[in-house]
């Protein structure tokens, strides 16, 4: 069965280029631009894993994850931040409110891939 990931960064072409090298590995993507329109998106959509950017307007990555954990059908769901952000405060503060793993912009599709890999084998 394929698996879904949910992708939220309010920089497009991260969104595609990622999107992209993900659906050459099998995986469905649903794509959002801020934490709001991912709430939106996934409405009543299964979710194997969700990879988000923490700076985005409206809802950032921060509240997002807290939302998603407020939900009981994602409440165990993994969380992969993706951000610039490498300040040992706001990594922590992602932990706290629910993050899985974390990798640092930039970075290369085979790292994003590996660290879905370990969520999704």
């Amino acid at each position: 069965m394929t698996k879904t990931i949910l992708l939220v960064d309010d920089a497009a072409v991260i969104r595609q280029v990622s999107s992209m090298k993900l659906r050459q590995q099998g995986y469905d993507i649903i794509e959002a631009c801020d934490g709001n329109d991912a709430l939106e998106k996934i409405k009543g959509v299964n979710i194997d894993l969700v990879v988000t950017d923490i700076n985005m307007p409206e809802l950032d990555g921060i509240g997002l994850i807290k939302e998603l954990r407020n939900k009981e059908e994602f409440k165990h769901t993994p969380i992969i931040v993706l951000s610039t952000l490498s300040q040992k405060e706001k990594v922590e503060e992602g932990k706290m409110a629910g993050a899985s793993g974390w990798l640092f912009k930039p970075f290369d599709a085979a790292a994003l891939i590996k660290a879905i890999k370990k969520f999704l084998p």
